[in-house]
């Protein structure tokens, strides 16, 4: 049996644990949870033993918070484990968890609000952790229904179509154990340039594009057996049209890929995953190759 780990949330409404255990009781996955607690006790108490005692209270009362809403949250027969570190990097920690153990899925609430330029821990874990990351909206659509899987069709680099197989076969199995329908959206964007340019007429480019994909799509649609009714294909920037197909269709998760640059590249030209989390309000599990 697979194992899911979910990073409980330290404030706000608290939603990484009740929404991982639901996803892991659909999927039949133990799980993990942890909490992070840190605080700097220097000023606090000038002696070893005060500062352990504090730290200890703080660790006890983080887990007792954790396991009360494990307890309220998961289902009869469910095997969950509450995992306390005192730990001033979660990221770190989570990272190396995630080489220790195969886990299927980091879950963790998104924080959309920050900037990923500021390197947020949202920033970070999609760019650093091993397993798959699902990045869960604080404030969702309701009644959300489809599991979206956004792909790159017309891609000829050997990297991005390993990238779209793995997307389209975690979403398959993440939308049949959830037993939800599957939907996969692919972007055709325009050259801007070209197009200013009058280089390319954008409607005759969107049409050879989609031609060119048919036969892309039809052996796909029979090599996964997903029906080629659930693929579309529409025009324009891709963050855009992820998220509009997924708020058309109250997708309750979006599966994607993601490079995962780092360092100064990163942070100037961002990227696609993390575009489209700033458009979107609902979750997005992010597969890197």
């Amino acid at each position: 049996m697979g194992k899911l780990l979910i990073i409980a949330d330290l404030e706000g409404e608290k939603i990484a644990v009740p929404r991982g255990l639901e996803i892991a009781d659909k999927l039949g996955l133990d799980t993990d949870v942890i909490a992070i607690v840190y605080a700097p006790l220097g000023k606090v108490a000038k002696d070893a033993a005060g500062r352990d005692a504090i730290k200890k209270r703080l660790l006890d009362e983080r887990e007792n918070a954790v396991q009360s809403q494990v307890d309220k949250h998961y289902s009869s027969g469910q095997r969950v484990k509450v995992h306390v570190y005192w730990e001033k990097d979660f990221v770190a920690r989570v990272n190396k968890l995630c080489g220790r153990h195969e886990y299927q899925m980091v879950v963790k609430t998104g924080h959309r609000t920050e900037s990923f330029a500021h390197a947020s821990s949202d920033w970070l874990l999609l760019r650093e952790c091993p397993a798959p990351l699902l990045i869960l909206a604080e404030n969702k659509w309701r009644r959300t229904a489809p599991v979206m899987a956004a792909v790159d069709l017309g891609t000829n680099v050997s990297q991005k179509k390993k990238l779209n197989m793995r997307v389209l076969t975690e979403a398959k199995a993440l939308a049949e154990g959830m037993g939800e329908e599957l939907e996969i959206i692919c972007a055709v964007e325009v050259p801007v340039l070209l197009h200013e340019l009058d280089l390319v007429d954008p409607i005759s480019y969107v049409k050879q594009a989609k031609q060119d994909m048919a036969g892309h799509i039809s052996e796909l649609s029979q090599r996964l057996g997903i029906p080629e009714k659930a693929f579309h294909v529409k025009r324009g920037p891709v963050e855009k049209v992820i998220a509009s197909r997924a708020a058309a269709k109250r997708a309750q998760i979006v599966v994607m890929g993601t490079v995962g640059r780092k360092g100064v590249k990163a942070r100037l030209i961002g990227n696609t995953a993390e575009k489209v989390l700033e458009h979107l309000k609902t979750d997005v599990l992010a597969l890197k190759p």
